[in-house]
């Protein structure tokens, strides 16, 4: 019986489904998170009579067949790239892209990450770090004497020093812009890596054409809508339960069939 196969794939697309979806609300106070969206593609059909064979001698064709649909799969996670509220915390490091872009990070291993967390602090070295201690590209270093660090939108470091009338400009913040976002590999962290289907990252400069502007003081928050994420669970768990119905329905048809003498 072909219901039982078919509604146990549903089983899986829609426990896939919740999974995406408990992420989401699992880091609803994520920094920089992207919510995820599951898609799904039905399966191969079964063909029982092929739509426009011929059904007699005399070339007479069938204007509609019987095909059997065999379920469902999961096609793909998509990450929605929506831009976050931006949330002030008079932190001189805290910084938000306003638009497009993603800040680069060099990893330990000398890869380099991207992410839209841009809660960042000073290594012991003096240098502009993420959480995690990994370097902001370009190794901007902000020097102990210094009395106020300015970043502006165009992401130039600016810093006053004792006996200086103008702050001096010790490197510039750069980020990151795709061609498909969505093609970025997640490792953790708030981390994203970029893949062939991504394509290279084009560094640019923070406001130029293609790039958003950098906000120093505020953070971007989660992009995750928690009314729409909890109607999406019900909706899915609403699913979960039609397709173990069928599978209930099968079987107690099974046993009709077992019965019979």
């Amino acid at each position: 019986m072909r219901a039982l196969d078919i509604a146990a794939t549903g089983l899986q697309a829609q426990q896939t489904n919740v999974e995406v979806i408990s992420n989401n609300i699992a880091n609803m106070s994520t920094t920089g998170f992207q919510r995820r969206r599951a898609e799904f593609q039905d399966l191969i059909y079964q063909n029982i009579r092929r739509a426009g064979s011929q059904s007699s001698d005399n070339g007479t064709v069938l204007p509609a067949g019987a095909q059997i649909g065999l379920g469902v799969r999961t096609a793909a996670v998509y990450r929605i790239a929506e831009q976050g509220t931006l949330t002030q915390t008079q932190n001189s490091f805290d910084l938000a892209i306003r638009g497009n872009g993603y800040f680069p990070v060099t990893l330990p291993n000398g890869d380099t990450a991207y992410t839209r967390a841009g809660s960042f602090g000073l290594s012991p070295e003096g240098v502009i770090v993420t959480a995690e201690g990994f370097p902001v590209a370009g190794g901007i270093t902000v020097p102990p004497q210094a009395r106020d660090v300015t970043i502006n939108a165009a992401g130039e470091v600016l810093v006053k020093l004792d006996g200086q009338v103008q702050p001096q400009n010790v490197g510039r913040i750069q980020i990151a812009s795709f061609a498909n976002q969505g093609g970025l590999e997640a490792i953790g962290d708030n981390m994203l890596l970029a893949t062939p289907a991504s394509g290279q990252a084009q560094l640019g400069v923070p406001g130029g054409p293609g790039y958003g502007q950098i906000q120093q003081g505020f953070l971007e928050q989660s992009n995750v809508n928690v009314v729409q994420e909890i109607t999406n669970l019900i909706t899915a768990q609403r699913a979960y339960e039609m397709n173990s119905k069928v599978i209930t329905t099968g079987d107690e048809m099974m046993a009709a069939l077992s019965r019979l003498r």
